[in-house]
């Protein structure tokens, strides 16, 4: 028989999804608590373990990197038993490199896998699809080169450059909104959780 989920279970997804706030205030060990110990993460500039994702992003806290993500409440669904779910989230990552004069706003989904482990839901896995970035201009018109721009796909070219232009290079192609990439993802996540899934 299906388990059923709670009005609780989704808020405590959403506040796991919200809580990307503590990345952006430097709140390392609240950002870590968001994430089960054996969690992965990949994202245009890092993929590896959670727990390296969290100290990478404090070293990257000390650049003239700067990030602000503002978080949508999710989508989710839930496993037939109600202890696993996928939820989709959107998400905008405003960027700014001080030292440079140019930022971007990226606009992307959060595609978790989460977990009720001892009856508290964490993330397992996160992934990233990129919809669409721009360029920002918070000094005035900065110099951009197109033909490092072009080397990425247009739906995150922007966030690309200037992550790479700060030291922080994205090394492969990510997915994009309709590409295979965002497909195999979702196949796989929804493979994970089940056949007979609970919206």
């Amino acid at each position: 028989m299906p388990t059923s989920t709670t009005l609780q279970d989704r808020q405590d997804i959403a506040d796991l999804m919200t809580g990307w706030v503590h990345r952006d205030q430097g709140r390392w060990d609240r950002l870590r608590e968001l994430f089960h110990p054996d969690a992965r993460i990949e994202i245009t500039w890092f993929e590896g373990a959670a727990s390296d994702f969290v100290d990478a992003s404090a070293r990257m806290a000390t650049t003239d990197l700067r990030t602000k993500h503002l978080v949508t409440s999710p989508t989710v669904t839930f496993s037939a038993d109600g202890t696993r779910a996928v939820s989709e989230t959107n998400a905008v990552i405003v960027a700014e490199n001080s030292s440079l004069g140019l930022g971007c706003n990226g606009h992307n989904r959060f595609i978790d896998r989460i977990e009720r482990r001892a009856g508290v839901w964490r993330i397992l896995d996160r992934t990233s699809v990129y919809d669409f970035a721009t360029f920002t201009f918070p000094a005035g018109i900065a110099e951009i080169d197109p033909e490092v721009v072009a080397r990425y796909p247009r739906e995150y070219g922007a966030l690309a450059y200037l992550l790479d232009r700060s030291g922080f290079p994205v090394l492969r192609t990510f997915a994009t909104k309709g590409s295979e990439l965002e497909h195999a993802i979702e196949k796989s996540a929804f493979a994970w959780l089940g056949e007979q899934a609970l919206d």
